[in-house]
């Protein structure tokens, strides 16, 4: 029998699942690891904890203080969780454009949502700098009352996926991993597993799945930060380069428009029965393109970062994929018509 002691042990060891579709489309096993099964329902709770456990040693969070972090949702939820567990209040600063699904999630955890405008990261009322002037403030007047998550720079994001996600991913395939692929935000999880990976064998392919709108792939194959088109996926993409995206050892990226994604994450639902968000029809994308470039008989692993039901106004709304320009399947029109 296994009991978990507290909230933090049951995050991560997610399992490997043989994406049947992909698979069987190029010839290669492609798996994924199944992130949305974790307590709060994403990877970012791998974030949440990697961070808080460096904070925690670092001394830098008080017993009873405040956790202020700036996220388009599922890092806050993962951190506010893990705050009620360990006696933690939660702030967390999140654009007012994200999905009303994740909205109400951070709220009944119990954190204190602060909504803002989406701006680019260069004005200084992005949601970011707000989180950070917010804890400034609050240990100005009382030191150390508040800690700083800061997701996007704090390179403790890309140590813990160093240690903990791509390690599983080695152990899991027996070591037998041609290639890993996913979407960056953050990207701590793509550098971190990167070089997890690396350093145990060097010639497998690292590649970035980026949604169209983001600049990062432009970066990898230019060194340019050049973005084009949009995509309704949220929670990644960048128009700059993080402390944790720097320097990760990525082979190669490809833009990813959304009437390739999301008709893929609709696929999985349909045929293979699970609900996945945007950032994982993206990441879907991404393996079947490098599995393309690798040739059949090669291992690919990428990740289901979280579950479609915090996306349902959006990603099975069939009026809104229509304004969009997305495909809509016969199935999902049939549901909203009965």
């Amino acid at each position: 029998m296994t009991i978990l002691h507290d909230l933090s042990a049951g995050i991560g060891h997610t399992p490997l699942l043989r994406l049947r579709h992909a698979s069987e489309l190029t010839g290669c096993e492609i798996l994924a690891k199944t992130e949305l099964l974790n307590p709060g329902g994403s990877i970012k709770d791998r974030t949440a904890l990697g961070l808080l456990l460096d904070a925690e040693q670092r001394g830098l969070l008080r017993p009873g203080g405040r956790i202020v972090e700036g996220t388009a949702g599922n890092t806050g939820i993962g951190l506010a969780l893990l705050g009620a567990s360990r006696g933690y209040r939660t702030v967390i600063f999140m654009p007012q454009t994200q999905s009303r699904e994740k909205i109400d999630a951070l709220r009944i955890t119990g954190a204190e949502v602060r909504l803002v405008p989406a701006v680019p990261y260069k004005d200084p009322t992005h949601y970011a700098h707000q989180a950070r002037a917010h804890a400034a403030a609050l240990n100005a007047a009382d030191p150390g009352s508040a800690w700083f998550a800061d997701q996007f720079d704090n390179t403790a994001n890309r140590d813990w996926h160093e240690a903990t996600t791509g390690v599983e991913i080695w152990e899991q395939t027996a070591g037998a991993v041609d290639g890993f692929v996913c979407a960056a935000g953050t990207g701590g999880t793509l550098a971190g597993v990167g070089r997890a990976l690396k350093a145990r064998r060097p010639g497998v392919r690292i590649a970035l799945a980026d949604p169209a709108g983001s600049a990062l792939a432009s970066f990898v194959n230019t060194g340019e930060l050049v973005a084009s088109g949009n995509s309704i996926s949220e929670g990644i993409g960048s128009s700059r380069v993080t402390a944790n995206f720097a320097g990760a050892p990525i082979d190669c990226a490809w833009s990813i428009a959304d009437d390739e994604s999301v008709p893929l994450a609709h696929r999985l639902l349909h045929e293979e029965g699970w609900c996945v968000g945007g950032s994982s029809g993206v990441n879907i994308a991404g393996a079947i393109r490098l599995a393309c470039a690798l040739g059949p008989g090669h291992t690919i692993v990428t990740v289901l970062c979280d579950a479609g039901t915090r996306y349902q106004a959006k990603l099975f709304n069939p009026a809104f994929l229509r304004q969009q320009g997305i495909p809509v399947p016969a199935w999902l029109t049939q549901a909203f018509a009965r």
